[in-house]
């Protein structure tokens, strides 16, 4: 099983080789990825050191799949020609997500709808995977719909350059600046450039991409995505209307039941779901479940998760997993 990871240098493709490391991919032989001057280097997988290739050199190898992480620029011009070469290309970026001709995938949602012919299969970005993966058992069981999304998004879905900016601020130093404004004890309504509809692509993301992912275009949805000086995880405050009465202990219980989502909701002990405590994890953290009183059937929940982890790397990688465990590479 050859495995190339593209973008392994960054941020996400670090997290992307740790996560394939700790859950045992079969890999035979691993081709690390990175831009041109970035070739020749070294990067660590399970304690050994492998050299970074160029693109045009990892095509010729023809891994069987290729995990990208490098931006939708590259993933426009690469991805076709690994996929003309046999490899099957899981993308992280947003080059894909909403062609009509790739499946965007959460694996515990709708992997199934995967076959041997995608050979781009498009990773949803952050925020959407982790919210979606808790609407999904609502929206089979009680129908959603309308979702009202506010996001409080950690610094490193951006990337290194705002954590070093975070990192500056916190010690007082001038430094490259990731954002328009300090992100220091400060909030930012502006996740991803503006569409002309006056909302961010980032928000136009959470609206698309989850009724692609749960086949709906029905649902109706709007988001404001706000950049938060946070580095564990993204968080999300989501009102949700539902199509079907429901009871709160319902709600809870199928949630408690989804795999991959870990219920935090007891206010008497002050549980409830935090960035803090969801680094370094793989599950989407729900809490905060109440009944919204100013309107029928619909309740209110806080959903939050390691952006880094399920929000792109392990997603990717469990999309690999099945792949494999199917027979489809």
């Amino acid at each position: 099983m050859k495995v190339a990871v593209v973008g392994a240098t960054g941020m996400v493709g670090q997290v992307m080789l740790k996560v394939l490391a700790e859950r045992n991919f079969p890999i035979t032989e691993l081709i690390p990825v990175a831009s041109e001057r970035s070739v020749g280097k070294k990067v660590l997988y399970k304690e050994k050191e492998y050299t970074i290739h160029s693109m045009d050199d990892a095509i010729a190898a023809r891994p069987d799949i290729a995990i990208f992480s490098a931006g939708g620029d590259t993933s426009k011009e690469f991805a076709p020609k690994f996929a003309e070469v046999g490899t099957t290309v899981i993308d992280n970026s947003s080059a894909w997500r909403m062609d009509p001709t790739k499946k965007l995938i959460v694996p515990e949602i709708n992997a199934t709808s995967l076959t041997k012919e995608d050979k781009i299969i498009a990773n949803p970005n952050c925020s959407t995977i982790q919210m979606v993966l808790a609407m999904s058992p609502l929206h089979r069981d009680y129908g959603i719909k309308r979702l009202v999304i506010s996001t409080y998004q950690s610094i490193t879905g951006t990337g290194v350059k705002a954590v070093q900016q975070l990192e500056n601020e916190y010690a007082d130093e001038k430094g490259e600046m990731a954002y328009p404004y300090p992100i220091h004890r400060n909030a930012i309504p502006a996740c991803d450039v503006f569409d002309d509809n006056g909302y961010t692509k980032e928000e136009l993301k959470l609206v698309n991409e989850t009724q692609k992912i749960l086949n709906d275009r029905s649902i109706a949805v709007t988001a404001t995505a706000v950049r938060i000086p946070v580095v564990g995880g993204h968080s999300e405050s989501v009102n949700v209307e539902l199509r079907a009465p429901f009871e709160e202990k319902d709600i809870r219980k199928v949630l408690n039941e989804t795999s991959g989502v870990t219920v935090q909701d007891n206010p008497d002990t002050n549980t409830y779901p935090m960035p803090i405590y969801a680094e370094g994890k793989d599950d989407v953290f729900v809490g905060r479940i109440r009944r919204d009183y100013s309107q029928e059937n619909t309740l209110n929940m806080w959903i939050v998760s390691d952006n880094l982890r399920k929000g792109a790397a392990t997603n990717a990688v469990q999309i690999g997993e099945y792949l494999v465990a199917n027979g489809l590479v």
